[in-house]
């Protein structure tokens, strides 16, 4: 199984991932491809972004956690590895553009 996250990309890359998984919720791509399709799907997306877009991929492996994860470009949040698990770091509010707006 395979979950896309894109934030910020252009509507034609899109358009093409939903050629290879179901788009269940706005720049939200779920579906089952093999490891090849999954890395190309990978790059397309990281070549196609854009300057403010960001890509979030995760899949299925035989690992402790039963999947792994990687990010690219700008997104909300950034994976940060501690003693072999992957873990979501979100900023606090100081930081990014909720600072910004206050």
């Amino acid at each position: 199984m395979i979950v896309m996250i894109l934030e910020k990309v252009p509507l034609r890359l899109r358009g093409e991932l939903t050629r290879w998984l179901l788009e269940p919720h706005t720049g939200v791509f779920v579906g089952h491809v093999n490891a090849m399709v999954r890395d190309r799907l990978w790059e397309k997306c990281c070549k196609a972004r854009g300057g403010a877009g960001g890509v979030l991929q995760i899949w299925s492996t035989n690992t402790e956690q039963r999947f792994k994860m990687r990010l690219h470009g700008r997104t909300r949040r950034r994976i940060v590895e501690l003693e072999g698990l992957q873990l979501i770091c979100i900023p606090d509010a100081t930081d990014g553009e909720e600072a910004e707006e206050k």
